[in-house]
């Protein structure tokens, strides 16, 4: 005789219960978004475009409550379409714009946005924040006070002082009296100007190098010998003085070392810097401002190690300019690696000029 037990290992599973047919796929949509915000999930609902942000907002102000049963078959149909997912593409145009940043070319990417008449997704806010002081003090130089005032209150608030540092002082006294006058601007009006700022970053054409050109004339002139460095910047003098000027400024050599870096970190440069490189290079700076950099280094370091870096140099005995310049020239690449990986802070040639 078969027991209730037996029959009902035998009968087939229940069918998953079905949703409300009632129900839309937005109700449904809805109903995914107020369990999930219930579980404590962080929905990123503002990259939904605006429309659907009003619907989805509005579906949930009509809905009343929904039953455990439906709760249950809207889940279990939600989980079944992730599950049946293999592949899934970008939202139009801007989304895939967004997929590709980076990918394609800097101009192809600008051509497209402008052709399709789309910016870049997201937050507009959010890029606004992610620029550098400098890239942003540009943006507001160029925009009224009322609006600098909106994008400084966005910011966070160490970048919003060092970006009112950086600007001129009476034009940082409008600016911080506007903030005051932001209290009643809505959240429309902050969107608005997020968005048109964003869309000045948009319009900016794509440039061909990454570095600005003083900055890629310093760095050639870095890794130049002195002799070369000095003729071109003669040259330059004679064309374009305000340029030698800029240039001047990104240029870091050996002589530099003195004004630019501070004494207590010469150890650690010291000690980064391959030995033979470093006694090729202080065995060839012996004289003029080369010179005074060699005594500065010595000064610097343990007196047992300068000692020793002494005797050394003694020992290597004279240097030809070709192996001495490429000695200065790795014992800067070194300063300029460590202050890159944080390890050192440069003087600045402003700092120095005060």
């Amino acid at each position: 005789m078969t027991t209730p037990t037996s029959l009902a290992r035998l009968s087939p599973p229940a069918p998953p219960p079905k949703a409300n047919p009632r129900l839309t796929q937005r109700h449904k949509a809805a109903i995914i978004v107020r369990f999930l915000l219930n579980e404590g999930a962080d929905v990123a609902l503002t990259q939904l475009p605006d429309a659907m942000q009003a619907d989805l907002t509005y579906l949930m102000g009509e809905m009343g409550y929904v039953d455990r049963t439906t709760l249950g078959a809207v889940l279990m149909e939600f989980a079944q379409e992730l599950e049946s997912i293999g592949l899934s593409f970008p939202g139009g145009m801007p989304g895939a714009l967004s997929a590709l940043e980076g990918r394609i070319s800097p101009m192809t990417a600008a051509r497209l946005r402008k052709e399709a008449g789309v910016r870049l997704a997201g937050d507009p806010w959010e890029r606004i924040r992610g620029l550098s002081v400098a890239e942003l003090k540009d943006l507001v130089d160029a925009e009224s006070t009322e609006v600098a005032a909106v994008t400084i209150s966005k910011l966070d608030v160490g970048k919003a002082a060092e970006l009112l540092g950086a600007l001129p002082g009476d034009k940082a006294r409008r600016i911080t009296y506007a903030v005051s006058m932001t209290g009643t601007i809505t959240p429309a009006a902050v969107d608005r100007i997020g968005l048109t700022l964003a869309s000045q970053l948009d319009d900016v054409p794509p440039r061909a190098f990454d570095e600005a050109p003083v900055n890629r004339v310093g760095a050639i002139l870095n890794s130049s010998t002195a002799s070369t460095r000095d003729d071109l910047l003669s040259a330059l003098d004679e064309t374009d003085a305000d340029f030698a000027g800029e240039v001047r400024k990104t240029i870091f050599t050996y002589a530099h070392i003195p004004q630019r870096v501070e004494p207590r970190d010469l150890p650690r440069v010291v000690k980064d810097v391959d030995e033979e490189t470093l006694v090729t290079a202080l065995a060839y700076a012996t004289e003029g401002e080369a010179g005074t950099t060699t005594t500065f280094l010595l000064d610097n370091i343990s007196a047992r190690l300068a000692d020793q870096l002494r005797d050394a140099v003694e020992e290597r005995g004279a240097v030809s300019a070709r192996e001495g310049e490429a000695a200065l020239a790795r014992v800067t690449t070194t300063i300029r690696e460590l202050e890159a990986a944080g390890e050192l802070k440069l003087i600045r040639p402003e700092e120095t000029e005060d």
